[in-house]
């Protein structure tokens, strides 16, 4: 694996959707085959299928960002048995097409002026994803990008960056996913709130290993110390080319972890105790180092069924979180910090950022 070391630019093509475009959801009538003349809302979406999930966000341009009107999260596990072999599978196939449609769905009725739907890992690797994709087109007329991991990796600095320390001036973003992980240094002191912080990358990479791919590998159900360690020593050696590259960011000042993800956000709500997830309490939470390992360590020690009734947790994903920590924990023995914070916040939010952006929709703001 080639460590990238260059910045990271803005990919030319964005192929987001606007009224009428094509892979529009809510503009066309198929019955008379002209548009419909109606009143257009100010909503963008973003919608993020990878391996495990497939995840919608609909959000408004604000002051200071966007205002969320509506969301969608269902574990579809596309990419399940890719582990094994290069093809989805017709069950994964027939849960994800469920999924989208309902996103299609809340799209048309917040009449969403502009949409980019993007594909990761799952339909990047699979023999067969460019037929899931054309399926999707002709079944649900949504027109589904399948992105490089360079723009994954961007979109996912972008739509959490915010939540890095703006006194530190070098961190390690990671977003562990379902078969992918992305993680990049980011050096350099932070800019305002609607700059670009992938001017700040030093060194990026993206690691062929997720929660999903990891578990089948290695077995997520009875998950034992030394199967756990093989897992951690499985991740560290695909980290070292970035390890290297990025040697001196824990020796700049205020460096800290900054991780998105099911994983990270899961170990946070264990932590504080919750009762049932809660995103306004993990979403900006920080975490010492000593609490990490002593949450790691519990789910160590549970069974699945355990696992499964943990409110933070479920039984979609009790023979997954293990694979997560085990990632997790690989990047902390590389990348050694006191401080982690935990974004319930990523790609998604990344494309809402640039599609705004693009539109200028803060500077039409400023100037009202």
């Amino acid at each position: 694996m080639t460590t990238k070391t260059d910045a990271i630019a803005e990919p030319g093509d964005q192929r987001t959707t606007s009224v009428g475009g094509p892979g529009w959801v809510g503009s066309w009538n198929r019955d008379s085959g002209h548009h419909r003349r109606r009143h257009y809302s100010d909503s963008y979406a973003a919608l993020d299928l990878g391996t495990n999930n497939c995840r919608l966000l609909i959000a408004e341009p604000a002051h200071f960002g966007f205002r969320v009107v509506d969301a969608f999260s269902r574990i579809v596990r596309l990419g399940e048995g890719l582990g094994h072999g290069n093809h989805l599978s017709g069950d994964a196939i027939e849960r994800t097409i469920e999924a989208l449609r309902v996103c299609r769905d809340k799209m048309e009725a917040k009449e969403v002026r502009r949409a980019r739907l993007v594909a990761t890992e799952a339909c990047r690797l699979a023999e067969n994803g460019r037929d899931f994709i054309e399926r999707v087109r002709t079944d649900l007329d949504l027109e589904l990008e399948v992105v490089d991991r360079q723009t994954e990796a961007y979109l996912a600095v972008t739509g959490c960056a915010s939540l890095a320390d703006p006194a530190a001036e070098s961190i390690v973003i990671f977003d562990i996913g379902g078969g992918s992980t992305e993680i990049a240094w980011l050096d350099g002191k932070a800019g305002d709130a609607h700059s670009d912080p992938c001017h700040r990358i030093q060194a990026w990479d993206s690691l062929p290993v997720g929660v999903v791919t990891l578990a089948e590998r290695h077995g997520g159900v009875n998950v034992t110390r030394e199967s756990f360690e093989g897992m951690v020593h499985e991740v560290s050696d695909l980290l070292r080319d970035f390890a290297g590259a990025a040697a001196k960011a824990s020796s700049a000042r205020g460096f800290h972890l900054l991780g998105t993800s099911g994983t990270v956000t899961t170990v946070g709500g264990i932590h504080l105790g919750l009762p049932r997830y809660d995103r306004r309490r993990v979403d900006g939470l920080w975490m010492r180092d000593r609490e990490i390992t002593k949450v790691v360590d519990r789910l160590i020690d549970t069974s699945l069924e355990e696992r499964a009734v943990q409110p933070c947790i479920g039984r979609e994903r009790a023979d997954l979180v293990l694979a997560g920590c085990a990632i997790l924990e690989a990047i902390r023995r590389s990348f050694p910090s006191e401080r982690l914070r935990i974004a319930d916040r990523g790609l998604r939010e990344g494309i809402l950022m640039n599609m705004m952006r693009e539109d200028n929709v803060w500077r039409q703001e400023s100037q009202r």
